[in-house]
């Protein structure tokens, strides 16, 4: 693909460029997640002090509120938010699943924190293959959802990297239903596609496909072949399970698709499947791990100061230990958190219910995360990359 290019290879892990309307992203990279046009408690100018390349914006949110059209008035989300960088949207298929299956397995993302344990509710949707009509989570208002509709949100919305509208699976269909939806989030692929139409719209928008599959080798290769035989970019959805089945769901859909096309894992970020991702050949991952941590207490640190795989890399401020701490978060970091503020303070503003904790919070966590990255992409340039994992993850 002409605007994604592959610098270096230390095995399998890719050091790359993608070039976009509006400015260039250095690969792999980690997507901070801002739904609703904003990366929660921090804004733009803050972002770029991190270093933050590109951000990701959610199409079922934005259509809902303000609105794709009121955005579109504005120059688009870029223009909307003050953000002058790169932009991913979603398709919205996610949020779709979050309000139907989701809710009847008892593990929606959208509809309230309280219906993650595995408790069943009625579903908001009704999934044909036409698209999707769905109740809003805000007020209960009737919406419809389809290919179309959602290639068209994401225009409106200006975003420089956008994905086909996808029927997500459960982790509770059997292997049958898994296919059905498989099948139909093959037909409103080529429906987003034709909606896409690479030629009227001159490049301005790169497409990603997205694999699905389930936890099943035979249809996640299938999945691969379409999308990579169909889209110029690629993304992996629907993954669920332990982390040897992330990594091993990477690896079969890597061997199947293109080397030259950007490569995405979607709702990943976490310290060590950043790292298994990379080394698998994956280019882009976004997640709201960095900033839903820093709500609730739980801040990044590096092996070094106690972070490991079973800690997730990170440390809890509401622990009564940290009452007088004078140290940092991560005394190795050097984000505006912890070369300015002690632990004591932080957890007096977290116990405090006090705003800033957030904002100081979720800049440490992002700083954190942008900055493994970069150190991943320097590791990868420098043929060092595996001894960076060794150091980080012991294996």
């Amino acid at each position: 693909m002409k605007n994604f290019k592959i610098l270096h290879r230390d095995g399998n892990a890719r050091a790359g460029r993608l070039t976009t309307p509006h400015g260039v992203i250095e690969t792999p990279n980690f997507n901070p997640v801002g739904t609703q046009g904003v990366v929660k408690a921090l804004g733009p100018r803050e972002l770029k002090e991190i270093g933050v390349q590109i951000i990701l914006g959610n199409t079922y949110h934005l259509m809902l509120r303000p609105g794709a059209e009121l955005i579109e008035k504005f120059g688009g989300l870029h223009q909307f938010m003050g953000w002058d960088k790169p932009i991913m949207t979603d398709s919205g298929g996610f949020q779709v699943f979050s309000l139907g299956v989701a809710l009847e397995h008892g593990s929606s993302k959208v509809v309230g924190r309280k219906y993650q344990k595995e408790e069943s509710r009625p579903r908001l949707n009704k999934i044909t293959e036409e698209g999707v009509i769905f109740q809003s989570h805000l007020d209960g208002s009737k919406h419809i959802l389809t290919p179309e509709k959602s290639i068209e949100i994401q225009r409106k919305l200006g975003a420089d990297l956008i994905v086909a509208f996808d029927d997500h699976e459960s982790s509770k269909h059997t292997k049958a239903e898994m296919e059905k939806s498989l099948e139909l989030t093959e037909i409103w692929g080529l429906r987003s596609l034709k909606k896409y139409n690479r030629k009227n719209w001159d490049g301005k928008q790169l497409m990603y496909g997205v694999v699905h599959g389930g936890t099943h080798q035979d249809l996640r290769i299938r999945s691969a072949h379409f999308t990579d035989e169909n889209f110029d970019a690629i993304s992996i959805g629907g993954i669920y399970g332990d982390k040897k089945m992330l990594c091993r769901i990477v690896e079969w859909v890597s061997a199947e698709v293109s080397e030259d096309k950007p490569r995405h894992l979607l709702g990943i970020g976490e310290v060590e499947d950043l790292f298994n991702g990379v080394e698998r050949g994956m280019d882009f991952f976004d997640c709201v791990a960095p900033t839903r941590r820093a709500r609730f207490g739980s801040l990044y640190i590096c092996p070094e100061n106690g972070g490991n795989k079973i800690n997730s890399f990170a440390m809890s401020i509401r622990q009564s230990r940290y009452i007088s701490d004078k140290k940092p978060i991560d005394p190795a970091c050097g984000c505006y958190t912890c070369l300015n503020f002690s632990r004591a303070y932080l957890r007096h503003l977290y116990s405090a219910g006090e705003i800033l904790y957030h904002n100081l919070a979720t800049f440490h966590n992002i700083y954190f995360i942008v900055n493994l990255m970069r150190e991943i992409r320097s590791a990868i340039l420098e043929d060092s990359f595996h001894k960076l994992k060794f150091q980080w993850l012991g294996y």
